[in-house]
Formats: structure tokens, sequence, C-alpha cells
């Protein structure tokens, strides 16, 4: 198949509906911009060409396409004149003979699949125009497709025009369109404003190239969801639970396990090699990387992270980090930006980790802060030992060599350096080097003074019962 000549993408609406100071086309669906997906549909068609007709948000809208389609051309609609009119202006300067392939940038559910399928058809049965349509089990509030006796495209009658047997049809105009150039230029010449918005309209294009004789025909759809476009939250969240039914079903096919897909939101852009278990309750954005033999889940959610070959992370939140092969992340941890966790770390419950890197098979099991820190292999971090790393202006490092142990309680006050093989006493607060095989020991010697509570909290219940220890002694 020739490469299809022009793209044009209408993308200029107002978005009211939404409620929101962020252009419609810029709201996210499983890690893209809505617009994006779009994008990334036609691109599969290789056009010569992709423009972009954008209006509310504009510099918003330009901005993103910049990063996700720097190729694009960008044509700003001032006034919304309709989609007449917006493919007008995206003509100018255009290529003015082959195909263009004209489609909303709201319907972040279409696939390359169809559109190329639709340009195909286009070229191969000799119509002008080529509307792609699909059957709605509700088809309320679109366009319906109305053909003649010979089962040729007649008309497509908008709802608050079509009468009660109109209204019956199911097949609907998705708002996707492939024209030969020269005839739809000619076209777009003679549309009138003459309707209730005062708005030029592509859909009247179908009408005057049937009036001209010309031939114009269908295409129809076989997954309906792909045309749904987005006007509201609630359909945002809709087409949203759409996508991700569809990232967990391709994923499931490559051999990944979900036990509970509805819970499970994942990605378009996060890898996930085959065996990997995922857990209810789990979110996986961003770049994320899931190696093999991984089990993620319940309840844990991954951004920008990359875990191992068999490791496990389970009721944790992690972002921009690494986690090594079988490595045991949680429950309850909290992996911040630049933790790296090399293979068999275990970190527990009730650990932030910050800045880090964890050596090979060292553990920090539970209740504890590390933060800008750099641990060797096969050490121990005690139960509720914190990295005290700010100094209130700047951040310091600790570093901690091989197969130390860090007493619980411990206090390392950065920057400090625990040698190999060192340890730490228990309620240890460590402002200087501890050298390598050392005990570091930093706590005041205990102090009891007997009778205390008899003399200054007499009367109270811990009075009591001491009064009544001493008593039966």
């Amino acid at each position: 198949m020739s490469r299809l000549d022009l793209v044009i993408v209408l993308a200029a609406g107002e978005g009211t509906r939404m409620k929101s100071s962020t252009p419609k086309v810029l709201h996210q669906i499983a890690g893209r911009s809505i617009l994006a997906h779009v994008l990334g549909a036609v691109a599969k068609l290789d056009s010569k060409e992709v423009r972009v007709v954008v209006g509310s948000g504009k510099d918003e809208v330009i901005k993103e396409l910049g990063s996700i389609a720097p190729a694009a051309k960008s044509i700003y609609q001032e006034v919304r004149g309709g989609t007449g009119h917006a493919t007008k202006l995206a003509l100018d300067g255009a290529a003015k003979s082959g195909q263009v392939l004209i489609c909303a940038g709201d319907t972040p559910l279409l696939t390359g699949t169809t559109l190329s399928e639709l340009v195909a058809g286009h070229k191969a049965n000799g119509a002008v125009a080529t509307v792609l349509t699909t059957e709605l089990p509700d088809p309320y509030g679109y366009g319906r497709i109305v053909y003649d006796r010979s089962g040729e495209l007649d008309s497509i009658v908008e709802e608050r025009d079509a009468n009660e047997a109109i209204r019956e049809i199911s097949e609907i105009n998705s708002g996707v369109y492939v024209f030969d150039l020269e005839p739809l230029i000619t076209a777009l010449t003679k549309l009138s404003k003459s309707n209730s918005q005062g708005e030029e309209y592509l859909t009247d294009v179908i009408s005057i190239l049937k009036g001209e004789g010309k031939k114009v025909s269908t295409y129809l759809a076989s997954d309906f969801t792909e045309i749904l476009g987005i006007n509201d939250r609630a359909q945002l969240a809709d087409v949203s639970s759409l996508m991700r039914d569809r990232i967990n079903d391709s994923l499931m096919r490559s051999g990944v396990s979900i036990v509970d897909p509805a819970s499970v939101w994942i990605d378009l852009d996060v890898e996930i090699e085959s065996d990997v278990r995922i857990e209810p309750g789990v979110a996986i954005r961003g770049n994320s990387k899931v190696e093999t033999g991984a089990v993620i889940g319940p309840r844990s959610t991954l951004i920008d992270t990359e875990v191992g070959a068999g490791a496990r992370v389970f009721e944790s939140h992690c972002e921009a980090s690494k986690i090594g092969e079988r490595a045991s992340v949680g429950p309850y941890s909290h992996l911040r930006g630049g933790t790296v966790l090399a293979n068999e770390v275990k970190v527990g419950s009730f650990v932030e980790i910050k800045n880090a890197l964890v050596g090979e098979g060292s553990k920090v099991p539970h209740l504890s802060y590390v933060g800008d820190a750099k641990i060797g292999r096969e050490s121990n971090i005690g139960a509720a030992t914190i990295f005290v790393n700010y100094d209130g202006v700047e951040k310091h490092e600790t570093k901690v060599g091989d197969h130390v142990r860090i007493g619980s309680d411990s206090m390392l006050i950065a920057p400090v350096t625990i040698g190999d093989g060192a340890y730490t006493a228990a309620g240890s607060v460590i402002d200087e080097d501890v050298p390598a095989g050392a005990l570091g020991i930093g706590r005041a010697r205990q102090v009891n003074i007997l009778g205390w509570v008899l003399k200054k909290r007499k009367g109270t219940k811990s009075a009591q019962a001491a009064e009544k220890k001493e008593g039966s002694k």
C-alpha cells in the first residue's frame, strides 16, 4: 500500500464539559495523554505529513506535540468554526492530491490496525470518501448511517434530525474519514453555516459529494469501543477502564498472571516479562519494567521502577527505583527516587529508603529510614535505625561497609562511615566514623534513681503498683 499523503487530527475543542483547566486532549490515560494515544495510532499509517488543529489551551497542546510528535505541524483555529472550518485551515498549504485521513483528537482507543484497514479499503474501493462506521449497543447522540436500496451510503443523519425509524439504526458515524484530496478541497468551498450552531460541518461534505454523484463508501469497525470519544470525566473513566482491560488482556496473553484484572492498572509503556504474577490492587506506571518470575502486590504501586527477576514487592510504594533479582520489599515500604537494591536485598515493614544503594544480601528489616547512603554486602540495619542525612541546609552521605551490624534504634549522623565488619550498639548515636571490626557505642551510662516514683508520683497507679511490689518482698 502506498503511503498516505496527509493525516489531520482535530484537537481544537473547548472541552467545557471536562470542567478542567487542562485541555481535554491532554488528560491522561494509561500514562499517555489522550492526544498521544491518537497520534500513536495514526503513526502506524506512516503518513507523509501529520497536521494537528489546536485551539483551546494551544500553548500546552503545542508543547505536548513537541514531546510526542515533533514532526507534526500544529494549525491554530482561533475561532471555533466547526470541523469543516478546521479542515479548511489544516489543508492550507498542504498537498492538493492524494489521500487524507481525518480523525478527532479525543478518541484514544483507536488502533493503527483499524486505521490501516480503513485506508486500504478506501484505496481499493474506488470511492472519493470512506467513512469509518461501527455498530453501537446504544447509538444515542451519534449520527446514523443510512443506506439506499442498493446498499450504498445515502446519508449521515444526526440525532437531532433523525425520525423514529432512523433512531433505530445502530450503525453510526465514527467521525473518522479518508478522502481523496481534490474532491474534498472542492466540496469544502461549498459548506454552509446554515445550522443551529452556525458552524461548518465536515459531515456535510459527504452529502455534497453524494449530490455530485461521486462514490462514498463506509468501512465497518468490528470493535465499537475504538471510536468512543471523551467529553466529560465520566467518559474519561469509562475509556480508561477499557484501555486498562485492553492492556491487561494483552499482558495475560503474553504469559503474565493477573489475579484480578479489574483492580490492576498498568500504563501502556510498562514492560512486563512472562511468568510475572500481579496480585490485586496494583498500579504500575511510567517507564517501569518487571522481569520474569517477579511477584507484585497485593496493593502496591510502581512508578518508573525496575524490578528484577524473582523479586517480590508487596503492600509497598516504589518510585524511580531499581530492585534487584530475588529482592524482597514490603510490607508497607516506601522506596523513593534514587534507591537501588542489589540482588537478594530485604526491605521490610515500615521502611523508607531514598537515594541509597543497598548492597547484595543486605537487610533493612523494619521501622527504619535510610537516606543518602551506601550500604555494602550482607549488612544488617537494626530496627528503628535512622540515617540522619539532613543538617537543615544540606544533605550528607552515610557509608556502611560489608558485613556490618547496626544495632536497633541507632542514629547514624551523616557524614559518617561504618567500616567493614563493624558493629554499633543498640540505642547509639553515631557521629564519628567506626573503624572496620570495631564496636561503636554512642550512649550515656544508665542511672537508676531508686524510689523516684514513690516520691514524685505519689498516689498514681504507678506508685500503687510499686508500693504493692515493695510490700510483697
